[in-house]
Formats: C-alpha cells, sequence, structure tokens
C-alpha cells in the first residue's frame, strides 16, 4: 500500500506550531482521536481531523491488545521510509508510552488502514541505527516531536518499523 501525502498547507503549518505546545498537546491527547474518528466516518475513510488541520500523514493502526487479547485502533503520524512506515511512540511527550506499542511487542502483526484501504504489516522496535536515522525524519514531519521528546526524556521514545506482509505471510 502506498502512503502519498502532499505538503502542508500555511494555514495547517500554523496549526502544527500552535499543536506542539504543552497545554494544547495535553488537550490534544485527550481529545484528537474522537475527532479524527468521527472526521474519517464522514468522510468514508478518506481523511482525518488531523490531516484536515495540520497536512499530518495520518494512518489507522490496529493492534490485538496485549493483555485484552481484542482489536484496538488508534489514529496515529507516520513516516514513510521507502516501502516501511515508522512510528514515534512519544505519547504526546506523556509519561508513559502509549498502550499501542505495548500491543506491538506482544502482537507485532498489524493492520494498517490509509484512506480506506488495508493492509497487514510486521512490526519490529527500531535498531539503535535506524533511531538515529528516523529521528530527522519525525521531526521534518512535526516539529513537535522535538518539544515531545524533551517532555518525555526520562524514558526511551519507541521506535517502530512496519513493513508490509506478503501474501500468505501470517
Amino acid at each position: 500500500m502506498a502512503l502519498t501525502f502532499r505538503p502542508p498547507n500555511l494555514a495547517q503549518r500554523t496549526v502544527k506550531r500552535i499543536a506542539a505546545l504543552a497545554p494544547v498537546a495535553w488537550l490534544l491527547a485527550r481529545t484528537l482521536r474522537h475527532l479524527d474518528r468521527a472526521v474519517t466516518r464522514l468522510t468514508g475513510g478518506r481523511t482525518t481531523a488531523t490531516s484536515l488541520l495540520t497536512g499530518l500523514p495520518v494512518i489507522y493502526l490496529t493492534t490485538i491488545g496485549a493483555k485484552s487479547g481484542q482489536p484496538r485502533t488508534t489514529p496515529l503520524i507516520c513516516g514513510v521510509d521507502g516501502d516501511r512506515l515508522i512510528l514515534f511512540a512519544t505519547n504526546f511527550g506523556g509519561q508513559k508510552n502509549p498502550a499501542w506499542s505495548y500491543n506491538l511487542r506482544v502482537n507485532p502483526t498489524v493492520t494498517v488502514t490509509y484512506q480506506g484501504r488495508s493492509a497487514l504489516y510486521h512490526s519490529r522496535a527500531a535498531t539503535p541505527a535506524e533511531r538515529e536515522r528516523y529521528w530527522p525524519l519525525a521531526d521534518a514531519i512535526y516539529a513537535g516531536y522535538a518539544a515531545y521528546r524533551e517532555r518525555a526524556a526520562h524514558r526511551e521514545i519507541p521506535v517502530f518499523v512496519l513493513e508490509a506482509m506478503r501474501a500468505g505471510a501470517a
């Protein structure tokens, strides 16, 4: 599945700068997923509130809950490295890693949905060399990642690499 994104316009770049501020990030951490789901339903899966407001590349990641065994779907910003998708578990700079990152460690097979199309991926933790290479990618996508890293300096933020699974692989 190819993910293509348009560069953000001036209004979207401005919203991204405001969203990186600590109080705004706190609010977004509690509300944005609900807005994303509503906009996705209204547009038939073509876009999210995050994408409309910021121009950021948003996918829906469906994991299997580490404890519950139930599917859990989360809208996330992702990076693209060739055929690989890169996820940064910043949790808006929060105290803990996001739940989806624990799910990936226990159940690495995931479904990624983008613009109404879905594909299976295998996830793994990025190697130290990949982490070094991917943080500049994160910062290029969204400058707020630097602020999140600063607020979450007490923990190592997980970075995950998702690779498409071939048909018949499981």
